[in-house]
């Protein structure tokens, strides 16, 4: 028994829909051949001709013209689908999370993507790293960092920012530290030859160690200028000798100086303060070096003078390190304290909502 083909007429609005679909550029394909399917069986076309035209089974034009005689232009769209059952839920990435707290297998230094995925058993290695991406966890990444929990932070904090912001009238203010063992080390080479002829500045991998030297530091927070001194240790003994250097700068008026927490700038008992009254010590707070100005100071010592520089021995380190501090005062100027809120440092939020 034979089945009659569905009658297809169309409205003008509906001719004109099918007709800009095929013309457009951006329509899915399967969408221009339902369409050219309809506008033919509404010239009177039979599904046999129309699937010979397109080079598609009868079945297949008898379909779109039952479903669109039934439904109009809806009917040539995808009916939505449901997909895939999801295989893994909340559960599973909490999973995840969970386990990176717990020490790795014996003979691991830390997790991994595949390492996860072995001992939670029933979760594939792509969504392991698919939950890591999503909360944007590196663990081969890390990062140091330090809490500080001086119960003094706030006082001590405020009593330097407020010398930096407002300096006592007729007196001195001077950020002093050392940075100590600077190696001399000599590099095998300054330039590179490439293979094209190119000639990079850099160096191989490989130097030669000629002992180390520590440097002493005094910046002066209204001016800018440093005053540096040179020494083989970083006792007592060596950073009083460099303060006396520094008060024969300073012979008069009140000297204030900013330090940090070493054990050799706050003894118990300071027979050296005690002749220098007019001196007074500010120490940061625990962990809060970051404070201190002259910190700044060392790291453009560092890029300017030392990073990537070759020296045979440890006195052509001081000399480069007095050159560059001769070059650089007559064009210092004074650091500008920017932040606008200092105070101990905490997780960062969304590092806090995995930990709960």
């Amino acid at each position: 028994m034979s089945r009659y083909a569905a009658v297809i007429e169309l409205s003008s609005e509906e001719k004109q829909a099918l007709k800009s679909w095929v013309r457009a550029g951006t329509t899915p394909q399967r969408l221009v051949d339902r369409a050219r399917i309809i506008l033919r069986a509404a010239e009177g076309c039979g599904s046999v001709e129309i699937a010979e035209e397109f080079g598609t089974r009868p079945a297949r034009v008898s379909k779109w013209r039952t479903r669109f005689a039934r439904q109009r232009l809806a009917a040539l769209q995808d009916a939505p689908r449901s997909g895939k059952p999801r295989r893994y839920d909340h559960h599973s990435e909490r999973r995840i999370l969970e386990l990176l707290d717990q020490p790795p297998p014996a003979g691991f230094a830390r997790w991994n993507g595949h390492l996860l995925s072995e001992h939670l058993k029933d979760v594939s290695d792509d969504q392991v790293w698919r939950v890591l991406r999503r909360h944007r966890i590196s663990v081969a990444r890390r990062r140091s960092g330090c809490i500080r929990t001086d119960p003094q932070f706030a006082a001590k904090a405020a009593d330097i920012v407020g010398l930096y912001l407002n300096p006592p009238e007729n007196a001195v203010v001077l950020c002093v530290d050392e940075k100590p063992s600077i190696q001399a080390l000599e590099r095998a080479q300054g330039r590179l030859r490439l293979p094209d002829g190119r000639a990079l500045s850099g160096f191989s991998h490989d130097y030669v160690r000629h002992g180390t030297t520590t440097l002493f530091a005094a910046l002066e927070v209204a001016s800018g200028l440093v005053k540096t001194g040179h020494y083989s240790r970083r006792r007592r003994r060596e950073f009083l000798d460099f303060m006396n250097d520094v008060l024969a700068d300073h012979p008069q008026g009140e000297v204030h100086v900013i330090l940090d927490n070493l054990n050799t700038h706050k003894p118990k008992h300071d027979r050296w303060r005690a002749r220098h009254p007019r001196v007074h010590f500010h120490l940061t707070p625990t962990h809060a070096s970051w404070l201190n100005q002259v910190e700044c100071g060392f790291s453009i010592l560092t890029r300017s003078a030392l990073s990537g520089a070759s020296f045979t021995s440890p006195e052509q380190l001081r000399n480069a390190i007095d050159r560059f501090v001769t070059a650089y005062n007559p064009r210092a100027t004074p650091f500008e304290w920017t932040p606008r809120a200092v105070g101990p440092k905490t997780l960062k939020r969304k590092y806090a909502d995995l930990c709960n």
